[in-house]
């Protein structure tokens, strides 16, 4: 995924019987919004790996590390890219006696717990309400 681009539609001039009607497009539409939903993609990316962090198994935090090396902030995809990040993402458990909160499923875990807190940071910078 790449950049938000938002692309003005033609205007269209609508006539029924002898009343007509020109819907016009506001021309700053996309430069306005389309570089506020950009900024919010940013924040969720770098939001997503921040909080991830804390949940992603740690022994010489490489793989915690190969989130930031494989994430283009502001993609909408966020990549952990060493070769065994799939096996401790699905094969290892979920919490673990001597280090509770780190384990396996870490980005679900972290989204059950932070789910609303980026939300409403990603709805701030697009401009709804939040």
């Amino acid at each position: 995924m790449s950049k938000i681009h938002i692309d003005a539609p033609r205007d269209c001039n609508v006539k029924v019987n002898t009343t007509s009607c020109a819907l016009r497009w506001n021309p700053s539409f996309g430069a306005n919004w389309g570089g506020r939903f950009n900024r919010a993609q940013q924040f969720v990316d770098s939001e997503v790996l921040r909080l991830s962090s804390p949940y992603i198994p740690f022994r010489t935090g490489m793989l915690d590390k190969s989130g930031i090396l494989g994430t283009q902030i502001g993609s909408g995809e966020v990549n952990w890219i060493v070769p065994y990040a799939a096996a401790q993402y699905y094969n290892t458990a979920d919490s673990r006696s001597y280090d509770a909160q780190r384990g396996g499923h870490w980005f679900e875990r972290m989204k059950a717990d932070h789910r609303d807190e980026i939300l409403r940071g990603a709805k701030k910078l697009g401009g709804g309400n939040g």
